[in-house]
């Protein structure tokens, strides 16, 4: 229950209790007890950030053509449709592979949020479910995720992150124990764990023997505390039984060549961390920039935007099949995130801006009951028809996916922090 249901509550039942009526106190908490939490079985996520904002209405929920060289510019789908494996649900042209894969996703279509349109505000929002606070800085689902499973072999990190770090990625108020270690290039791996040529594991060990009296002298719950478990956690996975993880050169040319490029090899080291025992994989699409400008399709981006598409197109179907192959997609969870939509309409030189309050995520493997698309839009995906599906519940699905109650209280001190903001799974995806 939160605290403004609580209050009403009360407060009612002190009125009836002034009034002469019997008060029972154990009444208050009577829809304490939440309403029961599906529970599945998944036990990893590869969370796809699409950096930018993905546009929706020229990947995963397109409408009618549009036409940006117009003039005046018809608002609209920038690129044919297709149908996919599921009857009745359409994505871009662009998405052939994925779509043929529709049975095994859901994309939600339904998405929404109403903060401002901001890159830095929105991705904070899409990473943690709340708001930046001026007093509480909230844990990512990723570190969510690594506090409450834990990593699934102790030869790893809970949670890793195949991209650039921030704090909107990162432990908030559970501390550094739940924080992740990164990588940015796939073949050298993080960096800080291999150990130089000289200091073989005897060595290795006498130094952290050398610096354990060091260590125990730090107060147990300072920042200076957080500090020294994660270097610990460092020091422990440093070496090459971690390392080789990242030796993609272990998989086939073939399954490398089906990834495709760059982002398709991130792709792959998560399938690899995946059975590792990593429980949590966030990997960023796009950091160099391939079509000039990213996600964020503003102007002259949009002329380039089908070959992002297609990149991702080859990389998502890669993975999605890979997992399958190696049977383990009804075990692991595939999130694909971006900050916000864009709207139908283009800009004065053919691009799009923002739209947050209608945009499309997508879920796939977990174990779900998948239906190639959730939620309906209207003719330009602007407005929500039927089945808004807010951030909060968007984490309350992946982590009811992975046996997390997402009403659970964690605490920031003594302050009771629930893991959503009344996030509500998606029930018709655990029928």
């Amino acid at each position: 229950m939160n605290r403004r249901n609580f209050l009403k509550q009360s407060s009612g039942l002190l009125a009836a209790g002034a009034a002469g009526a019997s008060l029972d106190p154990s009444s208050l908490l009577a829809n304490a007890s939440a309403v029961s939490m599906p529970k599945g079985k998944a036990e990893h996520c590869i969370f796809i950030w699409l950096g930018g904002g993905m546009a929706q209405i020229d990947t995963f929920d397109p409408k009618k053509r549009g036409n940006p060289k117009a003039s005046p510019k018809v608002a609209g789908s920038d690129y044919a449709s297709i149908d996919t494996a599921v009857p009745g649900v359409k994505f871009c042209e662009h998405l052939g592979r994925t779509a043929k894969l529709a049975e095994r996703l859901t994309v939600v279509r339904t998405v929404n949020h109403h903060v401002i349109d901001e890159h830095a505000f929105a991705t904070n929002l899409v990473h943690t479910g709340r708001m930046i606070s001026g007093s509480v800085t909230y844990p990512s689902i990723g570190s969510i995720v690594a506090h409450e499973r834990g990593a699934a072999s102790s030869d790893v990190p809970a949670y890793m992150l195949i991209g650039y770090p921030n704090v909107s990625r990162g432990p908030g108020f559970l501390g550094a124990k739940a924080g992740f270690v990164y990588l940015t290039d796939t073949e050298s791996g993080p960096a800080g764990f291999s150990r130089p040529d000289d200091v073989d594991a005897k060595r290795a060990a006498r130094r952290q023997a050398l610096l354990q009296p060091l260590q125990k002298q730090v107060p147990g719950e300072s920042v200076v505390a957080q500090y020294r478990e994660a270097q610990s956690e460092a020091l422990r996975l440093a070496g090459p039984d971690f390392m080789r993880h990242f030796n993609l050169k272990e998989e086939s040319a073939d399954l490398r060549n089906a990834y495709g490029g760059e982002f398709g090899q991130r792709c792959l080291l998560a399938r690899r961390l995946v059975q590792a025992g990593v429980r949590f994989i966030e990997v960023s699409h796009n950091l160099n920039f391939i079509n000039g400008t990213g996600w964020d399709t503003h102007n002259e981006g949009q002329l380039n935007q089908h070959v992002l598409i297609q990149e991702l197109d080859i990389a998502l179907s890669a993975l999605i099949s890979d997992l399958e192959n190696q049977g383990i997609l009804d075990k692991t969870l595939i999130a694909v995130g971006t900050e916000f939509g864009r709207p139908a309409s283009f800009d004065g030189r053919g691009g799009r801006g923002h739209q947050g309050t209608c945009f499309s995520l997508t879920l796939a493997g977990g174990g779900l009951n998948h239906q190639g698309a959730y939620g309906v839009t209207d003719e330009l995906s602007k407005e929500i028809v039927e089945n808004p599906v807010s951030i909060p519940d968007f984490h309350a699905t992946i982590h009811a996916a992975l046996g997390i109650d997402p009403s659970k209280e964690l605490f920031d001190g003594s302050r009771p922090v629930p893991i959503t903001d009344q996030g509500k799974p998606i029930a018709k995806l655990f029928a």
